[in-house]
């Protein structure tokens, strides 16, 4: 390690270090990051983290670059495929519904014009800071999470429940948990926007 003090979750594992300092908590304003982590975080459910991290670059290439447009128009055919793929998550359930979501999620930028306007409204367009002292007080799931999973499952979304969309807005910087003596939590004010891809 090089010394600096991350965050009580981050392991000595590379890809670990560098998603916390270069993406976690950093706010996006990009549709395509938005789609990326929303697969991502649904390919989790019931796995570790490490696990999607090592393979995302796998879920890149299946995915067609995580873009909406192109993954719904995934066929049965396609869906097939990709689970004979060992890059990704062989999960039916989880990989069918990263086609249907996609689906809906472009239903979702035609309503409101992009998937970042209607993500942010959930934190009034601001990122919400927090300094945890401890891992354990670092939430699961909190009021907003709750209310951008309903809306999500209100539209048909599917692994989209509070807690992955609350690892979500972590991941995409809606919410700032950097913990209590965390190298990036002593930083005033927002981290950077997280550049566009």
């Amino acid at each position: 390690m090089d010394g600096k003090r991350r965050c009580g979750w981050v392991t000595a594992d590379p890809l670990y270090i560098r998603y916390h300092d270069e993406e976690w908590g950093r706010p996006v304003h990009d549709d395509r990051t938005h789609f990326e982590f929303l697969i991502l975080e649904g390919a989790q459910a019931g796995l570790s983290w490490s696990t999607v991290l090592r393979k995302r670059e796998g879920y890149r290439k299946a995915f067609d670059g995580f873009d909406p447009a192109r993954v719904a128009r995934f066929t049965p055919a396609r869906i097939l495929a990709l689970l004979q793929n060992p890059g990704i998550i062989r999960n039916r359930a989880k990989v069918a519904s990263a086609v249907e979501n996609a689906r809906l999620f472009l239903e979702l930028q035609r309503e409101h014009g992009s998937f970042d306007v209607f993500a942010w409204s959930f934190v009034g367009g601001k990122t919400i800071r927090r300094r945890p002292r401890t891992l354990k007080s670092i939430p699961a799931t909190t009021a907003e999470s709750d209310a951008f999973s309903k809306a999500l499952r209100e539209r048909g979304f599917r692994f989209v429940g509070s807690t992955i969309m609350y690892a979500h807005m972590q991941a995409c910087g809606l919410v700032d948990d950097h913990m209590q003596g965390c190298f990036l939590a002593k930083r005033k004010g927002t981290l950077p926007a997280r550049p566009r891809p």
